[in-house]
């Protein structure tokens, strides 16, 4: 069999396996303990586990957590690395999901936020489907309008910020968090999620200490072969015929920020925060040692497909 259980291949959105894998190898070391708080079906939990680490996820579907506990005892039952447990709830909620001996032990948090409905989901043609035309299928999280994935965008930062605070408690001095991001266009108008995301990890009390680009490409003899989802494709091809020079999106941002330890940490839940929004710049947070910020730009062959 493969690396997962039957079903897996549904979730909308799966995270890129080859990103979370290089994240888990660049910040951590085996025995570390790796956590997403929305974990989906549960993909960067098995690149932990098989690159020797322990990994704890939460799932706020009940469909998808099952698929990720699942995968976790398959990834446990057929290697010889680290340990994994799955909680279903809201990620608001971490601190109360794991026990105290989780907090502030976690080295590493992976974790992508849901994002524009363009790129999610999977099609058939006429020749697969024997339907005419395109069919999209495989694009709902769920029917539950509290999902994340179904609010607009200022909910979102405002609770993807809530969820990187309850990660920030989770997270030891000096860990790490990597998000995955993707910019996207609405009605001809770039959504930029990636800038909005670092906002949200500062007025979370994060920092950030780099922004990556992954490349969504093959590379073939030296050269970078680019392969965007079809609906980027169709949604650039109809904005282009209707006199809009837009340009494809083949890539993913990839925001990495660090826990670092200047103040004394208040009590879960008890913060006075200011969220972020779309566009609107939150006050630099300064660590006691001054973090350099860098570029960096990784290509993940064949991974148009396959974001949890």
């Amino acid at each position: 069999g493969g690396r997962y259980v039957p079903g897996s291949a549904a979730h909308p959105a799966k995270m890129l396996p080859a990103i979370a894998a290089h994240a888990i190898a660049t910040y951590t070391k085996p025995g570390d303990l790796v956590l997403d708080p929305m974990c989906g079906i549960g993909t960067t939990l098995v690149e932990a586990i098989r690159l020797g680490r322990h990994a704890l996820g939460v799932e706020y579907e009940p469909r998808w957590a099952k698929l990720a506990r699942d995968n976790v005892i398959h990834t446990m039952a057929t290697t010889k690395g680290g340990v994994g447990l799955v909680a279903c709830g809201d990620a608001r909620q971490l601190t109360q999901l794991f026990d105290a001996r989780h907090h502030g032990k976690v080295d590493l948090v992976v974790t992508s936020p849901p994002y524009g409905a363009s790129v999610h989901g999977q099609v058939r043609s006429t020749r697969e489907s024997g339907e005419r035309g395109v069919t999209k299928r495989d694009y709902r999280y769920s029917r539950d309008p509290s999902n994340l994935a179904h609010v607009g965008l200022e909910p979102l930062l405002s609770a993807f910020t809530d969820i990187l605070i309850q990660c920030r408690h989770l997270l030891r001095p000096g860990g790490h968090a990597v998000i995955t991001t993707r910019p996207w266009r609405e009605r001809g108008e770039l959504i930029d999620l990636p800038s909005a995301v670092l906002a949200a990890a500062e007025a979370a009390g994060l920092t950030p200490v780099e922004r990556n680009v992954a490349l969504l490409a093959g590379i073939r003899e030296g050269q970078l072969i680019a392969r965007p989802s079809f609906f980027q494709m169709k949604n650039v091809g109809d904005a282009r015929r209707a006199g809009l020079p837009l340009a494809l999106i083949a890539h993913e941002d990839t925001v990495i920020a660090r826990r670092f330890p200047t103040v004394q940490a208040a009590p879960a839940g008890s913060e006075q925060t200011t969220h972020p929004r779309p566009g609107k710049h939150v006050a630099e947070r300064k660590p006691a040692t001054e973090a350099t910020f860098r570029s960096r730009t990784c290509a993940y062959p064949g991974a148009a497909r396959d974001r949890h």
